[in-house]
């Protein structure tokens, strides 16, 4: 009933504008003046609203899961971090082995730490995911530095070698600096461990992990993580606009 009322209202209101904006031509100056400062009085505030909407709906949507995926995907995925808002967006003078959010965590070996960790919210037309991660480094004097990203339970189920296990990025760096992929999967008591170098020099970065190529056990897989290991990070500035995963099965030859 709400939304008839409304509905009726606003077909009340928009004949009226129409009968005025029709015969303005041919009203007395009063009720012209009248009707002229009703609106502007008007105008000002549905510019205010369609400006602010522009704005909202031209927003990636918070929470999405949506990304291209190739043919015969069975299994994809992408980390809260980049659907939606965190509890806690930020961190400053990062620690090694803290966490932003559930599923990541940074890893280094710094004495004295000038990383900071930032969710931010993605605004670019071309964005799928509704956050990004931007990662600030300073003075670096550590050897290692690497983002941790921890796949859920279910990537592990039916997981077997016929399959390739596809990681997409969008990176963004104030100066150019080499970043490994390292794929990292628990089964037993070993690790099965493939590396790929992301090719930056591309708009979409895409790597794929041939688990054909692994000495997995198929049977006792307990765990897979992703390792983003950065080299020579120091003075940059990286931003993850979006990281998806998906898996699919090899073509039959």
């Amino acid at each position: 009933m709400g939304r008839f009322l409304d509905a009726l209202l606003h077909r009340r209101t928009l004949g009226r504008w129409r009968a005025a904006a029709s015969g303005a031509e041919n009203a007395d100056l009063t009720s012209l003046r009248t009707q002229r400062n009703h609106a502007r009085s008007l105008r000002t505030h549905l510019d205010q609203l369609i400006h602010v909407a522009d704005g909202r709906l031209a927003l990636p949507v918070i929470g999405t899961s949506y990304f291209p995926r190739p043919h015969g995907t069975d299994w994809a995925w992408r980390p809260e971090l980049w659907r939606g808002p965190l509890p806690v967006p930020g961190l400053s003078s990062v620690p090694t082995k803290s966490m932003l959010g559930n599923e990541v965590t940074l890893f280094h070996d710094c004495d004295f730490s000038e990383l900071t960790l930032r969710q931010l919210r993605n605004t670019r037309e071309e964005d799928l995911a509704a956050y990004g991660l931007r990662m600030d480094v300073f003075k670096f004097d550590g050897s290692f530095l690497s983002l941790v990203v921890d796949l859920p339970d279910d990537a592990t189920h039916g997981l077997t070698r016929a399959h390739l296990l596809r990681v997409d990025t969008i990176i963004e760096a104030e100066k150019p600096l080499e970043i490994f992929a390292r794929l990292n999967i628990k089964h037993g008591p070993n690790t099965e461990q493939m590396v790929r170098e992301l090719p930056l020099n591309e708009k979409d970065v895409m790597v794929e992990f041939d688990l054909a190529y692994s000495r997995l056990n198929e049977k006792r897989i307990e765990k897979i993580w992703l390792d983003l290991i950065f080299e020579a990070p120091d003075m940059n500035q990286v931003i993850l606009r979006d990281l998806t995963f998906a898996r699919h099965r090899r073509a039959a030859i």
